[in-house]
């Protein structure tokens, strides 16, 4: 069933949050703007949800890590943004379907990884057919399930690479954020034997995912054991170079670079060359089969949404304030359509934990 893509095309306005300039939360304000339009191999989504990621707080406020702003400047823009509508991710409905799109119709329920493209952040998304696109899983909600999509996408990037099975060892740096929540899983989902760094009031949420032990980084150094204990190292933060932990990993084991600066970014393929270690700092383009992988983890119990807080659209600069600390569990979400304007905080009896 498809719509017909010259009624889909109406220049009908939507609210989005848009920023013109780049700078700090404030800078982030909704805004009426035209829905995008929609071609024959494309599916228009009413987006119920996305999330504010690292990506986005690094985007609008161009804090990236050492010797990358030239290369993000192409990305994001030079004097202004170049995507004023951020967002990586959304969850919605099915909307409209060009005439070439057979694998979805209207009112499917959907999560849908935008990428680099952005602009999630807004009541209506577009999406290629062949994007990372998948039905929701069917236990979870759309505010949770978008929180798939972002960390989870880029956690299986990453792990995919190496050769995660039973009785790996695997160091997850940053186990509390978005993706470090995801690599644990996936991890422990393959047989792993997983430690989590984070701060110890994380604890238990990193423990809950399936994390067998915990490192303080607070108060324990990461890289202070000198014995080569690890299969696999996944960071998240950006701390852990290869001179810092080189001694943590097993003889072709494998170093994960989720974020790294320039200089990690060109010594990645030159140590894979030089040393029996896998060191890389790409995750492999993410599919359709990566999401569905993910979805059906879901809902046969094997992973967990993880949702910190979830703000309106309305208080989308209060939402990117809260995750410039630095400090957010899991994944911070938006609700784009929706009359309830209050925040729902994280709390210890409702983790924001979907099984």
């Amino acid at each position: 069933m498809t719509t017909d893509t010259r009624t889909a095309c109406t220049p009908r306005p939507m609210r989005a949050a848009v920023y013109h300039r780049f700078g700090g939360p404030e800078l982030v304000r909704v805004e009426q703007l035209a829905r995008p339009p929609v071609t024959p191999r494309d599916i228009l989504i009413r987006v119920r949800a996305s999330t504010v990621s690292a990506a986005d707080h690094r985007a609008r406020s161009r804090d990236v890590p050492r010797g990358l702003w030239l290369l993000a400047a192409f990305g994001i823009g030079v004097l202004r943004p170049k995507r004023p509508v951020l967002g990586m991710d959304v969850a919605g409905v099915v909307e409209a379907v060009g005439t070439d799109v057979t694998t979805y119709r209207p009112g499917d329920e959907v999560i849908a990884m935008l990428g680099a493209k952005f602009g999630g952040h807004a009541e209506y998304a577009v999406v290629r057919h062949n994007d990372p696109i998948a039905l929701k899983p069917s236990n979870m909600t759309l505010e949770d399930a978008v929180t798939l999509v972002f960390g989870g996408l880029t956690a299986r990037g990453f792990l995919k690479q190496a050769d995660v099975a039973s009785g790996t060892t695997v160091l997850v740096n940053g186990a509390a954020g978005a993706v470090g929540t995801a690599a644990v899983q996936l991890a422990k989902h393959a047989g792993a034997r997983v430690t989590a760094v984070c701060a110890k009031r994380n604890r238990d949420l990193v423990i809950s995912l399936g994390a067998d032990r915990l490192i303080d980084y607070t108060t324990e150094d990461l890289a202070a054991n000198a014995t080569a204990e690890y299969d696999v190292i996944v960071d998240c933060v950006g701390n852990a170079p290869f001179h810092r932990v080189k001694r943590l990993l097993k003889p072709r084991g494998a170093l994960l670079l989720v974020t790294t600066d320039l200089p990690g970014l060109l010594r990645a393929p030159l140590l894979s060359r030089r040393t029996e270690t896998l060191v890389t700092a790409s995750a492999e383009k993410p599919s359709a089969t990566d999401l569905a992988y993910l979805v059906a983890l879901a809902e046969a119990g094997h992973y967990r949404a993880v949702r910190d807080r979830t703000y309106d659209l309305t208080e989308i600069a209060e939402a990117h304030r809260y995750v410039d600390t630095g400090h957010k569990r899991g994944n911070v979400v938006v609700r784009i359509s929706s009359s309830v304007n209050a925040r729902t905080p994280f709390t210890q009896k409702e983790k924001g934990l979907s099984s």
